[in-house]
């Protein structure tokens, strides 16, 4: 409960809003649309932009855009797997217009960018709040008959930097009937990833810890590290994964007591697909495989998949699995534990 607390609690700082900004931006659609704004961000090939006479934002075609100027700081992922900070501009004078990226570290310099290599801006500034981003979800499903309930809520909180970035998430699920005991699984993932200089490299290391009442797990820590790469980064689809070694402790509950507690060295290969459809849907898949260097032959599978739909702004609707497999458990205990859960999402932050 208190390592829930203290997620949520964390979650709720990180949402609070930005501090209003003005809305000086320019952006000229090529049908000849123009607007003066604030320009949010560019995730999944729309570009959201907030109107001072329009309440929340608004999305557009990030394809469609002919030009855009902004003085605000912005970080630019692009396909290669390089990343800029810097302000925008771009002068709108063909079908593919070049963005010109004023770069804002020292040295100063301009470079410019094919639109359709851009496949993401967000706002970013100095200030080490402002670079934030996350989601929250929460599902609740109830059946009469036989009294069963089964809640879930979740959350992801991001930290972007140029060359490097960090996350946190949280996953909590309860579910009850009458006649059967409470089943609770709570888990927590940390990682960090750091770009190399070759396009689309970049190593990472990752931390994950695991309480499941229905594998009778009181808590199994797994920490690791390895090299990946991203195998498509677009604005439409990113794949990426992830390969290394790892280190896995299991400590079951105290009534297991043959069981004791487990430690294995482990190799592990991960990987994450996101697929976007302009304002419509969005699936997030991430799945990894561990199989054991030492001790009995084992393997184990884990599995998390969210797709989204979206309702307005900031708000969708989720459908959302997780999963996890033991190929070799203890004898008296289950080697799986999975379920599924719907219900609404909230973004804050750049994404």
């Amino acid at each position: 409960m208190n390592t829930r607390a203290i997620i949520l609690t964390s979650t709720l700082l990180f949402s609070l809003p930005l501090l209003a900004q003005k809305n000086d931006d320019i952006l000229v659609m090529k049908n000849g649309d123009r607007f003066t704004c604030e320009i949010k961000g560019l995730s999944a090939g729309v570009l959201s932009v907030k109107l001072s006479y329009v309440d929340g934002t608004i999305s557009v075609q990030w394809s469609q855009v002919a030009h855009l100027q902004s003085n605000r700081l912005f970080l630019v992922k692009t396909e290669s797997g390089v990343v800029y900070t810097g302000k925008l501009s771009t002068s709108g004078a063909s079908n593919d217009p070049p963005i010109k990226i004023e770069i804002a570290e020292a040295p100063a310099k301009e470079v410019e960018v094919a639109q359709r290599k851009i496949i993401s801006l967000s706002q970013t500034s100095e200030s080490f709040w402002h670079r934030f981003d996350g989601a929250v979800n929460t599902g609740l499903q109830y059946s009469k008959g036989n009294e069963s309930v089964q809640f879930n809520v979740s959350s992801q909180v991001a930290y972007n930097r140029e060359r490097w970035s960090s996350q946190a998430s949280f996953n909590s699920s309860f579910a009850s009937s009458s006649g059967a005991s409470l089943s609770t699984r709570n888990q927590t993932n940390l990682s960090t990833l750091k770009l190399l200089r070759w396009n689309n490299w970049f190593y990472a290391g990752t931390a994950s810890f695991l309480q499941s009442s229905v594998q009778e797990i009181n808590l199994q820590t797994t920490l690791g590290g390895g090299i990946g790469r991203y195998l498509k980064n677009t604005n439409r689809t990113s794949i990426y994964v992830l390969g290394g070694f790892g280190w896995q402790n299991v400590g079951y509950k105290q009534y297991t007591v043959d069981q004791g507690t487990q430690n294995t060295a482990v190799t592990f290969v991960g990987t994450e697909i996101k697929a976007f459809k302009f304002k419509k849907t969005n699936l997030d898949i991430t799945a990894d495989v561990l199989p054991a260097i030492t001790g009995p032959a084992r393997v184990q599978f884990n599995a998390n998949a969210a797709y989204y739909i979206k309702i307005i702004s900031d708000l969708s609707w989720n459908f959302s699995f997780y999963g996890s497999w033991d190929t070799h458990p203890p004898s008296t205990l289950p080697g799986s534990d999975y379920g599924t859960s719907s219900g609404l999402s909230w973004t804050f932050g750049n994404r």
